[in-house]
């Protein structure tokens, strides 16, 4: 699959991405790259794989390491708030942007 430039201008717009007219030759070919990448996996055949509940395999002896569920920072709420233009209750008050 090849990008078309129509292609790319709009992927840009959607992307919100300013490319320059100069670089999109070399942006094409690198996005032509990826969806050849994605081509080349969506053609392995998966017929016969059960899908995974999640990344580590449970039939393997690997464990997920976990830290301690500790506070390791101090509390600095307070400081934070002080330097906010309005707060009530600990809460951070803005401007009513919707109607």
């Amino acid at each position: 699959m090849s990008l078309t430039p129509a292609q790319l201008q709009r992927i840009a717009v959607l992307a919100r991405i300013d490319v320059a007219p100069d670089e999109m030759q070399s942006v094409a070919e690198r996005l032509n790259r990826v969806l050849g990448l994605i081509d080349q996996l969506q053609s392995v055949d998966t017929g016969g794989i059960e899908p995974m509940a999640h990344a580590l395999d449970a039939t393997l002896p690997v464990r997920q390491r976990l830290r301690a569920d500790e506070v390791t920072e101090a509390d600095r709420h307070d400081d934070f708030q002080r330097g906010a233009p309005a707060v009530e209750q600990g809460l951070y008050l803005v401007p009513k942007v919707i109607e």
